[in-house]
Formats: structure tokens, C-alpha cells, sequence
């Protein structure tokens, strides 16, 4: 890890090869996170692991002439990996939000053939609701949502969340059990409205 927070101090001070040195370190990590990701997706997902982890990966790294590419910057590779969660959290819903535009198919489903069930959850709602309610959690406390991206969509374990965000694993413990509570009462209420 100690290698990722040179090279990534090294792509903030604009050196161009830096970018190539830091994929090759991080990719198997980022890898597993995208299949985590995708693994609690619905079936018929189109998207692949690889294709998300690609898609992350551009998003984050600064590219040439890009006057955002300032505001990129990691204290540590932890910052990093979950800069990337956020990264792909935000590809999977706007992916869920495309899902339900009419342009894409709207209310459309793939329904196997052979074993067709009228009772199809709708996962890009799903993720949607959840989203919703992550951000009104945020706006009461930005620490639990945090916690909340870590664990739920870069696949963090406790411990490892506790460090990322530096606080002790009993806090993340309690966080972890207040953020799900919420979020579980808030996406109930939402269903029932």
C-alpha cells in the first residue's frame, strides 16, 4: 500500500507515467470490489467487473487539460480505495438510472423462457431507494454514510472501514448497526408511501 500512496502523490505532481505504474498495483483489489458489486446485482447484469473497474479507474485519475484534475488529490491508499467505491457506486446507479429511462428499455425486463416468474424484483429501483436514502443520511451524519459506502459497496470489512475513516472499531460497530436500522426504516417508508 505504501507503493499506491507514492505513485498517487506522484500523479498529483503530474508525472505521466505514474498512471501506468498505479493500475497494475491496485487492479486485483479493485477487481474483487467490482465483483462484489456486481455479484449483488440481479441477473441479466450486462456490465462486467473489468468494465466497471475500467470506468472507475478513468474517473478518478486526472487527464490532461482537466481543470478538476486538481481537486483529485489522496492522503493514503485507503483514501484512494474509497474514493473508488464511490466511484463505482455512482456508476451502478446512474446505470440503474438509465435502466429505467424509456429511451433504454424502461419497464422492460429479460424474462427467461424457461422459467418465467411475474414476481421479478426491480433491482435498478432498488438501488435507487437505497441511494435516496444514503444521501438523506448523509445530510444527518456523514460519518454512518460513509461507513454505509465503504462496507456496502467497496466491500469493506469492519475493521477495515474503521481504519479507512479513523475511527475505532467499536464506533464502527455502533455505526454499522445505527446506519442499516436507519436505512432499513427509511427505505420501508419509502415503499409504503
Amino acid at each position: 500500500m505504501n507503493d499506491v500512496t507514492h505513485i498517487l502523490s506522484a500523479i498529483e505532481r503530474g508525472d505521466p507515467r505514474a498512471g501506468e505504474q498505479l493500475l497494475p498495483l491496485i487492479y486485483d483489489e479493485l477487481r474483487k470490489l467490482a465483483a462484489q458489486k456486481l455479484a449483488q446485482e440481479a441477473p441479466g447484469q450486462t456490465l462486467q467487473a473489468t468494465a466497471l473497474v475500467h470506468e472507475a479507474y478513468l474517473r478518478l485519475l486526472p487527464r490532461a487539460g482537466d481543470d478538476a484534475a486538481t481537486d483529485k488529490h489522496w492522503d493514503s491508499s485507503w483514501h484512494f480505495f474509497a474514493a473508488a467505491a464511490e466511484a463505482m457506486r455512482r456508476i451502478l446507479i446512474d446505470r440503474a438510472r438509465d435502466k429505467r429511462r424509456l429511451k433504454r428499455g424502461g419497464g422492460w425486463r429479460r424474462l427467461n423462457l424457461e422459467q418465467i416468474d411475474l414476481s421479478v424484483n426491480e433491482p435498478p429501483a432498488e438501488i435507487l431507494l437505497l441511494d435516496t436514502a444514503l444521501q438523506k443520511l448523509a445530510a444527518e451524519d456523514a460519518e454512518c454514510a460513509d461507513l454505509v459506502k465503504l462496507r456496502f459497496f467497496a466491500g469493506l470489512t469492519i475493521e477495515e472501514a474503521a481504519k479507512a475513516l479513523d475511527i475505532s472499531t467499536s464506533t464502527a460497530d455502533n455505526d454499522w448497526l445505527y446506519a442499516r436500522s436507519w436505512l432499513r426504516l427509511e427505505m420501508e417508508g419509502h415503499e409504503k408511501k
